[in-house]
């Protein structure tokens, strides 16, 4: 059984030419330079597509896919995950996570369950979990090493230090 990991999403078309701009979730920039192919989840369902281009942008990256010639074909893809699998996927250095480990993680401080993330985003200042809580009310807190105290991604599971800027107003 494969196990992916979540490396992008696919947010818009880039040229004519069947290009697609991804929100890249890794730190690792030069990774699109460095596979031939990656997994596209359609209804969970991982589909292997080759790529045969990639452009590095400001602040992304474009990819052509194998027999995605047009904007017609490649507007299908909008809105996908594109995940690698295990072999493809990097080693982590210290303090750093993969954005699969963090989502669906139970949010703990003061031995207290806050909620579990449901998303991560990338924002100009800092990076941004969203933890949806017990009243299914999301809260948004800047992930910054400096809040956490500890992850463990076999428990799935984020404990932040007492004075992680969180302050919930129920």
């Amino acid at each position: 059984m494969n196990t992916f990991y979540l490396i992008a999403r696919i947010v818009s078309l880039f040229g004519k030419d069947g290009h697609i701009k991804i929100k890249s979730f890794s730190d690792i920039s030069d990774r699109f330079f460095n596979i031939n192919y990656v997994f596209v989840d359609f209804w969970g369902e991982k589909k292997k597509f080759f790529i045969e281009d990639v452009k590095q942008l400001n602040d992304a990256f474009a990819l052509k896919f194998k027999y995605f010639g047009d904007e017609r074909s490649s507007q299908l893809l909008i809105g996908k995950d594109v995940y690698v699998d295990k072999s493809d996927s990097s080693k982590l250095q210290e303090n750093e996570f993969f954005v699969h480990d963090l989502i669906g993680s139970r949010v703990i401080r003061d031995n207290e369950e806050i909620g579990v993330i449901k998303d991560f985003t990338s924002l100009p200042a800092n990076d941004v979990l969203v933890i949806e809580n017990k009243k299914n009310k999301e809260i948004l807190l800047p992930f910054v090493l400096e809040f956490i105290e500890y992850f463990d991604p076999e428990k799935k599971m984020l404990v932040l230090k007492k004075d992680a800027g969180y302050y919930d107003e129920d």
